[in-house]
């Protein structure tokens, strides 16, 4: 198979990812204080929610996630050790007890507060302490959950990250938090990656940068706590440890992003070099989060039940809040 044979199929997704970028940059440009990153989800939002995605499209939409990992390996550049390192144990103890408060939280108000069972109440704790679907689709797998509970938990999911990718700028803005303080609150309250880094960079390339930082955090964690549930859940069922299947989910794109940032902050790169990556960085998350407005769709989200939102909304309202009480006390 020729190079040109194997992309073809690639074609149209990318073409559409492409020209919903390249608007949301124009868009941009034009308005002050609007962020193409932000514009690039509504844009995609819109196109999915009128005319939908042609299935043509639907493979070269589909790198999107291929896209908004190398853009966060990529912002590794970017990240200033001394400055998080400085701030580096505080943000990390906010990240494991939100991580530990979240899970034990959701776990508690699913079964004793909505009666919602195993192990559908895991896959939404998972998804809303961890970082959002893709904890979801692991824990999933390492439970051997049922398709219809990851469907549940994923829609859930998916309905939250919609939410507050509008809500928790504009909640920034009206609480006055700094960059610092407003990105570690989205990295440690907020559940999906892509969610968490348009919220970010929609308040300060600054904020963007610790949003993700504390997120990728949160996303370390996923190991542990699959750990964690396949040996519960091993205990009590007497069926096999699901954990050794996690591997296939665990983001790897964790130690590219630390590579990155190991070799900008040796000085090896100049000046202009790391610019250049902040560009391809940047024009990476725009095209990932075109797909990502693609990717949200009102009528599946019209179908998530009544008391898993209550379950994941619960554990929105009290982890934010006490996330919030503590970046502005710590930060």
């Amino acid at each position: 198979m020729t190079v040109v044979a194997a992309v073809r199929p690639y074609v149209p997704g990318l073409a559409l990812l492409g020209g919903g970028a390249v608007l949301a940059a124009v868009i941009g440009g034009a308005v002050d204080a609007l962020s193409p990153l932000v514009v690039a989800v509504v844009v995609g939002a819109v196109v999915g929610n009128t005319v939908g995605t042609p299935d043509a499209a639907e493979p070269g939409v589909d790198v999107d996630t291929l896209f908004l990992e190398t853009g966060i390996v990529l912002l590794g550049a970017a990240v200033v050790v001394e400055e998080f390192l400085a701030a580096g144990p505080t943000v990390l103890g906010l990240v494991l007890v939100t991580v530990a408060g979240g899970l034990v939280l959701a776990e508690g108000v699913a079964r004793l507060l909505f009666r919602v069972g195993t192990p559908t109440s895991s896959l939404l704790a998972a998804g809303a302490s961890i970082c959002g679907v893709s904890a979801v689709v692991a824990i999933g797998r390492v439970l051997d959950a049922r398709g219809s509970a990851i469907t549940l938990a994923a829609g859930t999911v998916l309905l939250f990250d919609a939410v507050t990718l509008v809500a928790f700028p504009l909640a920034g803005e009206w609480l006055g938090l700094s960059s610092r303080q407003f990105g570690v609150w989205a990295g440690v309250s907020m559940f999906s990656t892509g969610p968490v880094a348009a919220a970010g960079f929609a308040h300060s390339p600054e904020a963007g940068q610790w949003a993700t930082v504390t997120k990728l955090a949160r996303n370390a964690l996923l190991g542990g706590v699959a750990i964690a549930y396949s040996l519960a859940y091993t205990a009590s069922s007497a069926t096999e440890p699901g954990v050794r299947r996690l591997w296939t989910e665990f983001p790897k794109f964790l130690f590219g992003f630390l590579v990155v940032a190991a070799v900008a902050n040796s000085g090896l790169l100049s000046t202009a070099a790391l610019d250049s990556i902040g560009l391809v960085s940047d024009a990476l998350f725009t095209l990932a989060f075109v797909g990502l407005g693609l990717s949200i769709r009102l009528r599946q989200l019209r179908g998530v039940g009544a008391a898993a939102v209550g379950v994941v909304l619960v554990h929105l309202l009290v982890v934010s809040a006490l996330a919030l009480g503590a970046v502005r006390w710590l930060l």
